[in-house]
C-alpha cells in the first residue's frame, strides 16, 4: 500500500515512524485515518503527568495530526474510538472535549477499557476517522503534479 499518502508530524510522529514503523495518519480516498493519539508532548514525547491534562493533550494531538494530513481538524471527524486504562477517571473529560472540539456535530464513538496502552504512562488513546473530500482533491492534485515533474 505504498501508494497511499502517509503523514508523521515532527517530534513524536517522527519517533513513531522511525522507531515503531507506523504513521500518525493516512489518507484513503476522501478519508483521513488517524493512529491512536495519546496525551504526549509532541516535541519531548513525555505524557502529561496530570490525567485530565493528558486527555486534553490527546485531543490537541488528534487535531494536529488531522491538520498535518491536510484536513481541517475535529470538524471533519465522524468516527472515534477511545481506549482507556481508567474509564471512570477519563470519560467525563473526553465528553467535555467532544463538546469543545465538535460543538456542531456528534460523531459515532466506541469507548474501550484496556489494561495497558503503548506507553506505560498513558491512560487514554484516541483514534479517529475524518471525511475530507476537499482536502483529498487537493492531495490528488499535488500528487499528480509531483508525478508530472
Amino acid at each position: 500500500m505504498s501508494n497511499l499518502q502517509t503523514y508523521s508530524y515532527a517530534g513524536f510522529g517522527d519517533w513513531g515512524r522511525d522507531t515503531m514503523h507506523y504513521s500518525q495518519a493516512i489518507r484513503v480516498g476522501d478519508s483521513i485515518y488517524v493512529s491512536g493519539q495519546g496525551g504526549w508532548d509532541r516535541a519531548t514525547t513525555d505524557v502529561k503527568p496530570d490525567i485530565l491534562d493528558e486527555v486534553d493533550q490527546a485531543f490537541e494531538n488528534v487535531d494536529h495530526a488531522l491538520k498535518h494530513a491536510g484536513g481541517k481538524g475535529w470538524s471533519q471527524v465522524y468516527r472515534i474510538t477511545t481506549y482507556h486504562t481508567d474509564i471512570k477517571a477519563t470519560s467525563d473529560r473526553v465528553v467535555q472535549n467532544f463538546k469543545r472540539w465538535m460543538p456542531d456535530h456528534m460523531p459515532t464513538w466506541t469507548m474501550i477499557g484496556v489494561k495497558q496502552l503503548g506507553l506505560d504512562t498513558m491512560h487514554l488513546e484516541i483514534e479517529v476517522q475524518a471525511y475530507d473530500e476537499e482536502g483529498a482533491a487537493e492531495a490528488r492534485k499535488a500528487k499528480a503534479k509531483e508525478g508530472s515533474s
